[in-house]
């Protein structure tokens, strides 16, 4: 779990401080995906260095910890002015290694900066690379499987046997990692790929651009080693290929992990595929990939976000917990708005079409899932109050925890007015007969349940089915409230991420 962020600006004249800014809001946007530690990687260049360097600063804890590190740097001219720059930002949930500054993103190839990566997901084959590079006399700072990435890429540069552009040498690397991949940087250029995890770019600029429809580009040649790859020879790039302003004027891209964080830059944006792998470079962004394949979509379009700033802040509420759960009936809407016609009565599962042919000719069909208001609802209290709590099915009771019941023990009960109200009728009269205290959620049409409850939430009926997402809700709210009152951050659970983007 962990948040992407970058921002190049090219001849768009930036402050340092205006791009720190820019890096810093782009990582609390993000900061739902990990807040284990955060780091950010920008030119360190002042304007009496005669040469460019990366420089990186990373800090355990919150984006507000580094917001404040930035600050305390040495030597670092926050009015330094650069036309074109490239920062990248990274905020973590720790996978490999404790949250501590080392083990922050981005990570390095040497002491001199000279390749960095932010990356979110997990490299698989990390130890044998990491033993290969070490026999490579290559030296390992942290504990985390991204720093492979950067070394790796070292490695190659340091041995390649002609000249190779930055998009093929990373190109050589990704073939080599098995896992996910996000972004890659070097001193003036920016490279971005996908796989599993998802990433877009957002482009903003007050001129035309050169397309609308980015082409794929593929090597000329099948790449069967790596040790023919420097040989390949990408197709010539040119403005039918690239997509920048035209003129050569300003542009700006935003890359991220969320289009959160994008959109109060801009609403323009690019959805990178698996397998894509995206480069800039003068202000031109190109699109390639490795190999070709049948259903491949020749090009990436510009998209326009249908998403407000709004969308993303807390507006009037006090968490954005709070907000989520009061925004469901809107968030239950949207998901089924052009799948659902409610005037028709019919539902449209666009995803099938494409796969109708197959399903025809399929002898059995597997559906697989799981009850997610449950599973949502005995999880929640156990996140965020950090009070150890079970859901058990009323007809479970008996195998077990039928011994922790007493006068001491609080009993949430949900009893609905379906199929399964008499095995609940059953397990209320056994957790009462034991003293213990139940407290039930039940449908106001229910006086039963309610005569033997120490406390009774009514819920309105509807059809089975649909039950457990109105019963969902109080059981939120109880986790917000209780998680409150004990002075819990119910927007940061601990050891949590609120996105899962890795196994």
């Amino acid at each position: 779990f962990t948040g992407i962020f970058a921002y190049l600006n090219y001849r768009v004249p930036r402050t340092r401080k205006e791009i720190f800014e820019t890096l810093i809001k782009g990582l609390q946007r993000l900061e739902y995906r990990g807040y284990d530690s955060a780091g950010v990687a920008i030119d360190g260049t002042n304007n009496e260095d005669k040469e460019r360097y990366i420089r990186l600063i990373k800090k355990s804890g919150k984006v507000k910890a580094l917001d404040e590190e930035l600050y305390k740097q040495d030597g670092m001219d926050l009015k330094a002015d650069f036309e074109t720059h490239f920062g990248i930002a990274h905020t973590r949930w720790a996978t490999h290694g404790v949250p501590n500054a080392v083990n922050s993103h981005p990570q390095r190839s040497d002491k001199r900066n000279e390749f960095v990566v932010i990356h979110n997901g997990i490299i698989t084959n990390y130890k044998d690379l990491r033993k290969f590079l070490e026999t490579k006399g290559y030296e390992f700072e942290s504990e985390t499987d991204t720093e492979t990435i950067p070394k790796l890429v070292k490695y190659m540069y340091d041995n390649r046997e002609t000249e190779i552009s930055f998009s093929a040498l990373v190109e050589r690397v990704i073939q080599q990692l098995e896992g996910d991949r996000d972004g890659t940087s070097r001193a003036g250029e920016a490279l971005g790929t996908r796989y599993w995890s998802p990433l877009l770019i957002g482009v903003r600029s007050k001129y035309k651009l050169s397309t609308e429809q980015i082409p794929i580009l593929y090597r000329t040649c099948n790449i069967e080693n790596v040790k023919n790859i420097c040989k390949a020879r990408m197709k010539r790039l040119d403005s039918s290929t690239c997509l920048h302003a035209i003129g050569d004027k300003a542009v700006e891209f935003f890359f991220a992990s969320d289009a959160s964080a994008i959109i109060e830059h801009t609403n323009r944006v690019i959805f990178l595929e698996d397998d894509d792998i995206a480069a800039v470079a003068d202000g031109k962004l190109s699109i390639h990939r490795l190999k070709r394949s049948a259903s491949d979509d020749p090009s990436r379009a510009i998209q326009t976000l249908q998403m407000e700033l709004q969308q993303i802040m807390k507006g009037n509420f006090s968490a954005f917990m709070q907000k989520e759960i009061f925004e469901q009936p809107e968030s239950v809407v949207n998901t089924m708005r052009g799948r659902v016609n409610f005037e028709t009565k019919t539902v449209l599962l666009g995803g099938l079409k494409d796969h109708l042919k197959e399903i025809r000719r399929c002898r059995r069909l597997i559906i697989i899932g799981c009850g997610t208001s449950y599973h949502a609802a005995i999880a929640k209290i156990k996140e965020i109050t950090y009070m150890h709590s079970e859901g058990i099915l009323a007809g479970e009771l008996k195998h077990g925890p039928l011994a922790l019941i007493d006068k001491h023990m609080p009993v949430i009960m949900v009893i609905m007015k379906d199929s399964c109200f008499t095995k609940c009728q059953n397990a209320l009269q056994q957790v009462i007969a034991r003293q213990g205290r139940p407290i039930i959620l039940s449908s106001r049409e229910d006086t039963e349940s309610s005569k033997f409850a120490c406390k009774t939430i009514e819920l309105p009926h509807t059809v089975d089915c649909l039950q457990g997402v109105l019963s969902v809700v109080p059981l939120q709210l109880l986790s917000f409230h209780l998680a409150v009152l004990r002075g819990y951050d119910v927007d940061f659970p601990r050891n949590l991420a609120k996105s899962v983007t890795v196994e």
